[in-house]
């Protein structure tokens, strides 16, 4: 019984406010990059929705290019998300920022 007393102490001895505030700046860096990808899978859906809207005969979209023209629109909406913000990924963010 000792044993356990003494390993609980000597565990929480190791939360020190330095290692609490590294995990708090680590949680919030990993809160800013999963909504910056969010952001960007926003970004794709909607170049994808644009795409089956078909508003014009594109010559370019044949079954032969579908593939390529996925690529490029994820590659165009990451760029998007990453040269400019949205506010999508600000908003993410601030609301999971109140807990």
């Amino acid at each position: 019984m000792a044993d356990n007393i003494t390993s609980l102490n000597t565990g929480l001895a190791s939360f020190t406010a330095q290692s609490l505030e590294q995990k708090k700046t680590d949680d919030q860096n990993d809160l800013a990059s999963v909504a910056e990808q969010f952001e960007a899978m926003f970004v794709y859906q909607l170049l994808k929705s644009g795409r089956a809207a078909k508003l014009y005969d594109d010559p370019l979209n044949t079954s032969a290019a579908k593939p390529f023209l996925q690529m490029m629109d994820q590659e165009i909406s990451q760029k998007v998300s990453n040269k400019r913000s949205l506010g999508i990924a600000e908003a993410i963010v601030a609301q999971f920022e109140r807990k």
